[in-house]
């Protein structure tokens, strides 16, 4: 199976845009967004071409090939909306033997893992930055933010297929960071 992992689309329009258009061009399977996809937050400036309803209307396009979890800027309202579950703390996907514990990154993240099996990798978003670190029993990683990245870093998302984690430019599709853990 081949993801898309992507995280804070921030109600973007032109960012879900290109996100959408990459989630086809790489033919993935399903798309794991790592929430906080309407709002904008109290902390960060409106992204480009800001509009929630468009959002929605394209994320609901696609509804049946997402996988999505609860970022701080979720509310039951945003569940009103859009159809497909996006309530859920955290998901927990497998990539063949490959345990990936994937969370919102705002209760639990880097600093502060949820208890994890040697090995597991912890996938976050919330800090709008890519990241690829090891710790002593576990790999946390962030695919960085759609729609308002963060200390210099490119507007973003991940594939991970056969036990790869790919770091890619949503504006150009290029590779830009690459880790095995098979």
């Amino acid at each position: 199976m081949k993801w898309m992992i992507a995280s804070d689309i921030h109600g973007s329009a032109k960012f879900c845009r290109m996100m959408l258009e990459r989630f086809a061009e790489e033919r993935c399977d399903k798309l794991l967004l790592l929430g906080d996809l309407l709002y904008h937050g109290p902390r960060n400036d409106l992204p480009e071409a800001y509009a929630p309803k468009e959002v929605i209307g394209m994320l609901n396009g696609i509804k049946e090939r997402i996988v999505c979890v609860r970022g701080n800027c979720e509310a039951e309202v945003d569940q009103m909306v859009l159809e497909f579950p996006v309530m859920a703390e955290y998901a927990i996907i497998t990539d063949g033997t490959q345990f990936v514990f994937a969370t919102h990154g705002h209760h639990h993240g880097e600093d502060n893992p949820p208890p994890l099996q040697d090995g597991s990798i912890l996938l976050c978003g919330h800090t709008h930055i890519p990241a690829c670190r090891e710790h002593g029993n576990f790999i946390y990683m962030n695919p960085g933010s759609v729609a308002i990245p963060k200390e210099g870093s490119p507007h973003s998302y991940m594939v991970l297929e056969n036990g790869t984690f790919i770091w890619k430019s949503i504006t150009d599709g290029k590779e830009y960071q690459r880790k095995e853990v098979r």
